[in-house]
């Protein structure tokens, strides 16, 4: 099972920080998120594109995790020579991260 089979994603930039928010389709599959995505499983994800820290925020009452990645757009927007520098297509790589299928 992926990301993508229980949740859907949003992204984008603040400055040098992309936001990645992870949205449960049902309110059931929230403690799996809690659980199996975590901010080492996203590093791992991410790689060497996140050169900073990364924060997991829990929004538990509508299903949400944030994911704020630092130095994860090459400076920003007016900064980057990266091909998505509003870090509007970050999510991709969240949706596709393994999860167990317990």
């Amino acid at each position: 099972m992926k990301v993508h089979d229980i949740a859907h994603c949003r992204s984008g930039d603040k400055g040098d920080y992309s936001l990645v928010s992870v949205i449960v389709y049902d309110m059931k599959n929230y403690n799996k998120i809690l659980k199996h995505l975590t901010v080492d499983k996203v590093k791992k994800q991410y790689g060497d594109r996140v050169l900073g820290k990364i924060t997991r925020h829990e929004m538990p009452k509508v299903g949400i995790c944030i994911f704020e990645m630092e130095h994860a757009l090459g400076g920003g927007v007016v900064r980057t020579l990266r091909h998505d520098g509003h870090g509007k297509n970050v999510s991709y790589a969240m949706l596709e991260i393994e999860l167990p299928d317990d």
